[in-house]
């Protein structure tokens, strides 16, 4: 992926966090975290994800036709992968990355 175009997608990323009252994290790989948990980042393709419940997760899958999320060839556990075509739709991604926060923050601190 170009330099330029993987930009544009972190400054997005870094819109929606900051809309979502989030802190986005991480310098060369962009993230969040809560209670010692990422619940969101950017891979290297720059495709977002956010981790869910597994309810929650499936949901989002079956009504968006989302897939589960990959970073580094690595499926991440319980991450969703935000098809490009949903971005724009901010109210959505920004619940869905809230949701997220919301389910890290349900499990035991680490």
């Amino acid at each position: 992926m170009r330099k330029d175009v993987w930009d544009k997608k972190v400054e997005a990323y870094g819109k929606l966090v900051a809309k979502a009252g989030l802190e986005r994290k991480g310098k060369t790989v962009p993230y969040t975290s809560a209670n010692g948990y990422m619940f969101s980042m950017v891979n290297k393709d720059g495709e977002m994800g956010i981790r869910m419940s597994k309810e929650s997760g499936k949901k989002f899958m079956d009504k968006h036709k989302a897939t589960i999320f990959k970073s580094h060839g690595a499926t991440m556990r319980d991450y969703v992968r935000i098809p490009d075509k949903l971005l724009k739709n901010q109210r959505l991604i920004v619940s869905a990355l809230k949701e997220g926060h919301k389910h890290v923050m349900s499990l035991e601190s680490k």
